[in-house]
């Protein structure tokens, strides 16, 4: 194990607190317990590392990506769990990714599309959420639908029925969950993107950011983000190792 020297813990944790930013927005990593606390992959990891620093953790909850990365300004948090994007890159240093999603599309059951690659075309009017890693992904790559955004990932499904979208772009799992629980709808079987979910700290913090590289690797490699997933059900999530 890595030892945690002082500028390890300046950039983490300065006051002897880990905040870490845990984002409900994405259920394969965060989840609310039964409890109410929250639990998942990125709260396991956060607890870990906060106990391998010695420190307290705080977890401050967010329900979309993009609110976390807006939060950065404010200096909210020194830990978060960020899918690894260009355009956040300018602003965070990541670790290698820890969790691979796949982001595709949620349409109705008797649309035409059978492809991620379908819903490329003009007139088609595409729902996501603000900020989200899809939503920059699709921003850079579409060339011809249109993306309507709404505030969460959630309330992008949310936009795609009541506006009668031709799609709703998002991680696989909860999108399946809505076509689980109602006919009318369907999950593309393809991917647009590999979600590389990564721990994130400030761009200006090198020490902590070595750290966390470090630690994630060292999870990786023990089995512990694997073990973490399947104690909380994502058994359809692979990790890098």
């Amino acid at each position: 194990m890595t030892t945690p020297n002082a500028a390890v813990l300046a950039d983490l944790a300065p006051d002897g607190i880990l905040r870490a930013a845990i984002n409900f927005g994405n259920p394969v990593l965060a989840q609310c317990g039964p409890d109410g606390e929250p639990q998942g992959v990125s709260v396991a990891l956060a607890k870990a590392l906060a106990d391998e620093l010695g420190v307290a953790l705080e977890m401050r909850t967010f329900d979309a990506a993009g609110k976390v990365f807006a939060a950065l300004e404010d200096g909210a948090w020194t830990l978060a769990f960020l899918a690894i994007e260009p355009v956040r890159e300018a602003q965070i240093a990541f670790s290698d990714p820890y969790v691979l999603i796949e982001g595709t599309y949620l349409v109705r059951a008797d649309a035409p599309f059978q492809q991620v690659e379908d819903l490329d075309q003009a007139g088609l009017r595409l729902a996501v959420g603000e900020g989200a890693a899809y939503d920059l992904f699709l921003s850079r790559t579409l060339q011809h639908a249109q993306l309507e955004r709404a505030g969460t990932s959630a309330g992008a499904v949310d936009l795609f029925i009541a506006q009668n979208l031709d799609a709703a772009a998002g991680v696989r799992q909860p999108l399946q969950k809505v076509a689980a629980a109602d006919s009318r709808y369907r999950v593309l079987d393809g991917a647009f993107t590999a979600i590389r979910q990564a721990m994130a700290v400030p761009k200006r913090c090198d020490n902590g950011a070595a750290y966390v590289r470090d630690f994630i690797e060292r999870c990786l490699r023990q089995g512990f983000v694997r073990g973490a997933l399947l104690a909380t059900g994502q058994t359809d999530v692979s990790a890098p190792r």
